[in-house]
């Protein structure tokens, strides 16, 4: 070992390690950069195709049909949560973190959702990995509720038409 890298192995930042600071903050951008773009896109695919049928539904008066897109979209908006609790279940398989996929997938979920009902499982060192599957959850969820709150008002707007009510706002 040379004396740089010694050095740099003893290197302490306001009393964290260094060297598994930035591997940990290395990796755990790195998924979270990985999952967030894995759910862009699958919610920016659903949603644009949400909107395109429901335009075309509410301009041919089937009103049933938006309904029936809501709750498919709201179905595949799940799948993509549920797939990036795989994404990372198999990040941190991948990086040898865990050794079990059942545990991985739990751990996953857990931080995923911020739950928090299972125990850490990772090696020192990489303890704040959690952290990052926890932002990737929280800002996932966000983004979703957001998008819902788009798809509610056009499925309102379906429902305020099929019904008769004189305004698109009346409730």
């Amino acid at each position: 070992m040379t004396p740089l890298t010694h050095s740099l192995s003893q290197t302490t930042v306001l009393g964290l390690p260094f060297i598994p600071l930035v591997t940990d903050i290395f990796f755990g951008v790195l998924g979270m950069v990985i999952v967030l773009i894995f759910h862009g896109s699958g919610i920016n695919h659903i949603i644009m195709r949400f909107e395109t049928k429901t335009s075309a539904n509410l301009e041919h008066g089937h009103y049933n049909w938006v309904f029936m897109h809501f709750y498919s979209s709201f179905f595949f908006i799940a799948l993509v949560h549920m797939f990036e609790i795989l994404l990372w279940c198999f990040y941190l398989l991948m990086l040898g973190l865990v050794n079990d996929g059942v545990q991985a997938l739990l751990f996953a979920g857990s931080c995923y959702t911020t739950v928090g009902f299972m125990e850490d499982l990772l090696p020192p060192g990489w303890k704040s990995l959690a952290f990052f599957i926890s932002f990737t959850g929280l800002f996932s969820l966000a983004w979703t509720t957001s998008v819902m709150v788009g798809m509610t008002n056009a499925y309102k707007a379906a429902w305020n038409l099929k019904y008769g009510r004189g305004s698109l706002n009346d409730s």
